[in-house]
């Protein structure tokens, strides 16, 4: 695939051996749907539900657009390889960008959804270093990857990036629990958690009468997977999951 080019990609019919694709370059576009033989569409999404002109995807140099074309219902594009990163395009909406390089787009269907792939290119990114020759910028939150303090805030955040719908924050006691071979009471793991709040991810205390632990705990959850500080690949920072 070329380097500038968008590939859809939708699974393989029962009566077909092989998956359709489809490449875009910068300023193409394509329809999907379920599709009528008065109007057709580019990727035909075979389902009851799907309406006729369900959408459309136009390629944009390294990411592209999705237009819901639907009255009613909502599309959902997912980042497969991400810690539950999505998006919702809801009814209607255009042009609406999508920023993963790998995504599965995903549309209501009679038994559950349907969906189909889409490559982008590889984003580009600014080279790092100090090109303009100026004091060195800082790190905004400088976190040490093999602390102990790490460790634990990735525990903090296990849950939501195992199942991005929970609300659930792990407690003291579990973190403990969670982390036992770092051997931790429940005064050091809160001496951790208070270090990583005030010293580190600087989280500010709301104005309502939440418990301390409560809101410290739920604003570095918050913050760290925000600005993507634990993601998915950090998990492996922890011991398996009993069973």
């Amino acid at each position: 695939m070329p380097h500038s080019t968008i590939l859809i990609q939708l699974a393989a019919a029962p009566t077909d051996d092989r998956p359709y694709s489809r490449e875009l370059a910068p300023g193409e576009q394509v329809s999907f749907g379920r599709g009528t033989p008065g109007s057709p569409v580019d990727l035909v999404l075979d389902d009851p539900a799907v309406s006729r002109r369900a959408g459309r995807i136009a390629a944009v140099g390294d990411y592209w657009l999705l237009t819901n074309l639907s009255t009613s219902k909502t599309y959902v594009v997912e980042n497969p390889e991400g810690g539950g990163e999505f998006v919702k395009v809801p009814p209607g909406r255009m042009g609406a960008p999508i920023p993963f390089e790998f995504s599965r787009v995903s549309l209501p269907a009679v038994d559950g959804t349907v969906s189909f792939l889409v490559f982008a290119p590889q984003h580009i990114h600014v080279p790092p270093g100090n090109a303009d020759g100026g004091p060195v910028t800082q790190v905004a939150y400088p976190l040490d990857q093999n602390a102990k303090y790490f460790r634990i805030l990735v525990a903090l955040c296990e849950p939501r990036l195992r199942d991005p719908s929970t609300s659930r924050i792990p407690t003291i006691p579990e973190i403990i629990e969670r982390l036992p071979d770092l051997g931790l009471s429940r005064t050091a793991a809160g001496f951790h958690i208070g270090y990583l709040a005030e010293k580190k991810l600087h989280v500010k205390s709301p104005q309502s009468g939440e418990g301390k632990a409560d809101w410290q705990r739920h604003a570095l959850v918050s913050l760290a997977l925000k600005f993507d500080l634990v993601t998915s690949d950090h998990l492996a920072l922890l011991p398996f999951p009993r069973r």
